[in-house]
C-alpha cells in the first residue's frame, strides 16, 4: 500500500514524508520496504518483536479508559532516527537483526480478546511503519469490539493516514520539538507533517494527547515550548492532555544529564499560563501525574505511576464539585498499585 510506480523499474512510497524513490531491489530509508519488480513489498507484515498487556497510562493514555488494559504489540524499524531513542535496540535494527515472530491480525486480536484487555496499542517502535498490518488488524479489532491505539511520532502523509485513521480510537502523538531545524539535525525528518497528521487526526474523531520529552539544552527552550503550547492549544483543544516527560541519558544521549524536575515544573506552569487544561509530567513520581479539575482544583483522579488509586468523577465525565465537563474517552476504573508491583 501506499507508493505509486515510476517510469522504468523505480518506486515511489508514498507512506512518510520521506517520499523515498527506491530502484528496483533496494529498500527505503526506514529499511523495511522493499521494490521488487516495481511492487512495493513490506519485509514486516506480521512480525512482531514483543506482546505485553500494558496499563493504558504507559502510553501514555491518561484520558483514554483510564484504569484499563491494553494489549500492546511491536515491529521494527522507525521512520525517525532520534539519538535518545528508548527502544532503540528495535527502531533501529532491520529485518533479521532482532528476535521476532510472526502473527496475525486474527491471532493479535484473539489474544487480546483473552487476556481482558479492551484495546490494541500499535505502540514500543514506530507503528506506522507496520502500516499494512495495523490496517488489516484493526479492521478485525474493530469488527470485535476492541479498541485500537497508535503511539506514534505522527511522520506519515496525508495520503497514507486517511484511509488508516477511520479504524484508530485514541493516539499519543510525540512532537518531539518545535522547530523545523530540531527535527532536521535530530530525527531526520520535518517537523510540519507530523503537525498535519496530528491535526487530521483530530479532525477524523481520534481521541488525541500528545507527548513532549524535555531534553536539557536540545528542545527545552521555554519560548520553544510556549510556541508548543499555543499550537496544541489553537488546534487540538485546550482539554487536549499534554504530557512532559522527563529525559534520562540513553543511547547515543548518555552523556546528557536528566531533566531537572524544576524545568518540567516550568514548562509545566507555561502550559498551564497559557490556558491548556490538563497538562502531566512523566517519567517521574510526582502529584503531576493527577487530574484536576482545571475550574475548581478539585483532585479527580488520583496516579501512583501507571495506577489509578482515587477516582471522583460524575457519570457524565463531571467534576462532582463544581460540574466542569472533563474530557475523558469511556469509563474510569481503579487499578490498585498491588498488581503491578
Amino acid at each position: 500500500m501506499a507508493y505509486t510506480r515510476l517510469n522504468g523499474t523505480d518506486v515511489n512510497c508514498k507512506l512518510c514524508p520521506r517520499g523515498c524513490i527506491i530502484k528496483n531491489s533496494k529498500r527505503g530509508v526506514c529499511r523495511v520496504r522493499e521494490n521488487r519488480d516495481r511492487t512495493l513489498f513490506t519485509l514486516i507484515y506480521g512480525t512482531t518483536t514483543a506482546e505485553a498487556i500494558d496499563p493504558i497510562e504507559k502510553k501514555p493514555l491518561f484520558h483514554f479508559w483510564p484504569g484499563s488494559d491494553t494489549y500492546s504489540i511491536s515491529t521494527l524499524s522507525c521512520t525517525l532516527f532520534c539519538p535518545w531513542c528508548q527502544n532503540w535496540e528495535i527502531s533501529q535494527a532491520s529485518p533479521g537483526e532482532v528476535y521476532s515472530h510472526e502473527n496475525t491480525p486474527e491471532g493479535l486480536v484473539k489474544a487480546a480478546l483473552e487476556s481482558g484487555s479492551r484495546s490494541i496499542s500499535y505502540t514500543y517502535n514506530e507503528p506506522l511503519l507496520w502500516y499494512e498490518f495495523v490496517y488489516e488488524t484493526s479492521k478485525v479489532a474493530r469488527d470485535n469490539k476492541v479498541q485500537n491505539i497508535l503511539v506514534t511520532n505522527g511522520y506519515i502523509t496525508e495520503e497514507a493516514l486517511l484511509p488508516l485513521v477511520k479504524y484508530i480510537d485514541a493516539a499519543n502523538i510525540d512532537i518531539k520539538g518545535f522547530t523545523e531545524d530540531f527535527y532536521r539535525t535530530y530525527c531526520r525528518g520535518s517537523l510540519e507533517p507530523v503537525l498535519l497528521a496530528t491535526k487530521l487526526m483530530k479532525r477524523e474523531g481520534t481521541h488525541i494527547e500528545v507527548t513532549n520529552l524535555v531534553i536539557p539544552g536540545i528542545n527545552d527552550s521555554l519560548e520553544e515550548i510556549r510556541q508548543l503550547v499555543r499550537w496544541v492549544k489553537d488546534n487540538l483543544g485546550a482539554d487536549i492532555p499534554l504530557h512532559f516527560s522527563r529525559f534520562f541519558p540513553h543511547y547515543k544521549m548518555a552523556d546528557i544529564h536528566a531533566t531537572p524536575f524544576a524545568t518540567l515544573l516550568k514548562v509545566k506552569e507555561i502550559a498551564e499560563e497559557e490556558g491548556l487544561q490538563f497538562v502531566y509530567i512523566g517519567n517521574v513520581a510526582s502529584e503531576s501525574e493527577n487530574t484536576y479539575c482545571p475550574n475548581c482544583k478539585n483532585l479527580l483522579i488520583r496516579r501512583m505511576g501507571f495506577d489509578v488509586l482515587k477516582v471522583d468523577l460524575s457519570e457524565d465525565k463531571r467534576c462532582p464539585n463544581c460540574g466542569f465537563k472533563i474530557n475523558i474517552v469511556g469509563e474510569v476504573n481503579t487499578r490498585s498499585f498491588i498488581r503491578w508491583w
